[in-house]
């Protein structure tokens, strides 16, 4: 590799100067987190919002983002990102319903709560395989994911054996994590936050500058319009509608079929629809249900608004300055634009920031699904169902030993794994007909455990089926068969991660909604203590007669609330990435939507809660 990058001891510095402050702040509060699994996996729910909302940005940032949001530039175009974006919809329920119905239920893990709103066996059986599933499969094919990225990244960024760096920011990232449980995962977060966002500008400002300025980068970008290297929607925020109707397979191969779809359906049908595993880990852990709620709006401003622009304004700036990847970067194919980006006009110092962003991410996102994993088995299973009579002592004995085996057995898992972004899309079908339910269990007296089970029942088999289907097609053909390796065909058309999701969903709500009404609900005073508990508002009849809530119902005046937050967002986020596209009149417009929203959330929630 010819091009790599050449350190200077002012990088040098700044990387080891992170990794002993990773390790001093491990030491620092290793003492405090051994005292309870609650200050182990919680922090003693005592964080202040901006903590915690700043942890959630963090977290979600693993090293190969910025590489990914580089690789959807340079694909489709910007419209790509809204696989992502329409996440936004669904997050907005978890900043005013969930956040505060998270806090109120005081669980330790958000499996812990499926025995607290459903009952007997199938309510155990439930809380130890969605424990044991998201634990150990889901998390391993993330954590996969991400040190594969690293892998990658890092024998770009060092000239060095790939996996002789991985090991070592991995024992490094399992020290810390290890000592001092999620107090060490939000700290070093904050820090984690501040330099990716430092790095991120500086370097999308180097960029722009180094190809002449914004309106020099358009120039170029059109000259090369019908060249073959860039697409005609590179630049665009929302896709075409294409010139045909609904009911052609054109229409349904078509970007804007997929966007139709991530804006209709995948927002609302997801696993994560109710905040997702570690984004609740964090709302638990806000000192009451204000911050709790404030934390979750911030995260969704940074995570949405502000932080993917300078990425984006890189990813377009590669398309000028490497319009043809060099072989000597095939190994991450498109993305390497990011890297080769650094690689030419960073100089010392800002190379060693970058390196050390990517080095936080990393360690960020492995440590935080270490330290939620490792919650699901001690509280979900271990203490659950094995040792339920421990000290605290104990279980934090044996949380540290789980997040070792966990570490181990996730790296060696990234070692088999050929296909990371497919074995991705896999697992997220398996969980794509589950949101309804994990919605309106808090709000929908009538449904039971059995609705939650056969709705991820049937997502699951579905999800296996269509593998099978593609498993049959490829040997069929005489071809050499590779697990997640192939998308099957069906009715003329590839079936990617969206087609999937209008098979799967109207499946899994049909499953579920009839196993709801021929199995018995669950009894009415275990319900009776559910609601007395998180007091959410809702259809609840039949158990809230003659109750007199002693907390507002988080129901009330949801609808304002939410078009306040898409607003607010979703104006933020476009106003800001058309004023960097000088698209000057649509960006007043948006920032003017944004604003309005601050003000509806202010005066409709925020104001009113103490």
């Amino acid at each position: 590799m010819t091009d790599v990058i050449s350190l200077h001891w002012i990088d040098w510095t700044i990387i080891i100067a992170y990794i002993f402050f990773s390790l001093g702040v491990g030491i620092y509060f290793s003492k405090r987190a051994a005292s309870s699994t609650e200050e182990y996996f919680l922090s003693g729910r005592s964080l202040p919002w901006w903590l915690v909302g700043t942890s959630m940005v963090a977290t979600t940032f693993a090293a190969d983002t910025p590489l990914a949001i580089t690789e959807f530039v340079r694909g489709q175009g910007i419209w790509q990102n809204w696989f992502w974006w329409n996440l936004l919809m669904g997050a907005l329920l978890s900043v005013f319903l969930f956040s505060r119905l998270w806090r109120r239920a005081e669980v330790l893990t958000d499996n812990e709560l499926l025995e607290l709103r459903y009952s007997g066996k199938p309510a155990a059986f439930l809380r130890a395989f969605k424990a044991g599933y998201f634990a150990i499969l889901y998390n391993f094919i993330v954590m996969g994911w991400v040190i594969n990225a690293m892998a990658s990244v890092m024998s770009v960024m060092l000239n060095m054996d790939k996996w002789t760096a991985v090991w070592l920011c991995v024992i490094i990232a399992l020290v810390y994590a290890i000592l001092s449980g999620f107090w060490g995962v939000v700290i070093t977060d904050i820090v984690q936050f501040c330099i990716a966002m430092f790095g991120s500008i500086a370097l999308a400002m180097i960029a722009l500058n180094h190809v002449g300025g914004m309106d020099t980068l358009l120039n170029k970008l059109s000259s090369l319009l019908g060249s073959g290297i860039i697409h005609e929607n590179t630049l665009k925020f929302i896709p075409p509608i294409p010139n045909t109707d609904f009911t052609t397979l054109t229409f349904w191969e078509s970007p804007f079929s997929k966007f139709l779809i991530f804006i209709t359906v995948m927002w609302w049908s997801h696993h994560g629809t109710d905040g997702g595993g570690y984004i609740i880990q964090r709302m638990s852990s806000a000192k009451n249900e204000k911050h709790a709620m404030l934390a979750t709006l911030w995260f969704n401003l940074a995570h949405y608004a502000l932080r993917v622009w300078p990425w984006i304004i890189v990813g377009v700036v590669s398309i000028v300055m490497f319009p043809i990847i060099p072989e000597s970067y095939s190994e991450l194919g498109t993305k390497a634009g990011y890297p080769l980006v650094m690689n030419t006009l960073l100089g010392p110092g800002m190379k060693g920031i970058l390196i050390v962003s990517f080095l936080a991410a990393f360690m960020s996102t492995i440590d935080t699904h270490l330290n939620w994993g490792a919650s699901y088995i001690i509280n979900d299973i271990y203490k659950r169902f094995f040792r339920p009579n421990e000290s605290e002592k104990h279980y934090v004995i044996i949380s540290k030993v789980v997040t070792i085996l966990l570490m181990i057995l996730a790296a060696f898992t990234a070692l088999k794994m050929q296909s990371i972004s497919k074995a991705w899309a896999f697992i997220f079908s398996m969980g794509a007909g589950i949101g309804l339910v994990l919605i309106l269990r808090w709000f929908w007296w009538r449904i039971n455990a059995w609705s939650e089970i056969v709705a991820l029942s049937t997502s699951i088999i579905i999800t296996i089926l269509l593998e099978l289907i593609s498993w049959w097609q490829v040997t069929t053909l005489g071809n050499q068969y590779s697990l997640f390796g192939t998308e099957p065909v069906l009715f003329g058309i590839q079936i990617q991660v969206h087609h999937k999701l209008i098979i799967i969903v109207p499946l899994a709500i049909i499953s579920w909604l009839i196993a709801t009404f021929i199995t018995k609900p669950e009894p009415s005073e275990h319900l009776k203590k559910f609601y007395e508990r998180v007091q959410p508002g809702g259809w609840w009849g039949p158990i809230t007669k003659d109750f007199k809530h002693t907390l507002e119902p988080v129901s009330n005046g949801i609808l304002i609330q939410w078009l306040a937050g898409v607003m607010m967002i979703y104006g933020f986020t476009f106003g800001i990435g058309n004023l960097i596209f000088n698209q000057y009149k649509n960006s007043v417009l948006l920032l003017g939507f944004a604003i309005i929203g601050v003000y509806l959330i202010w005066n409709r929630s925020i104001s009113r809660l103490r």
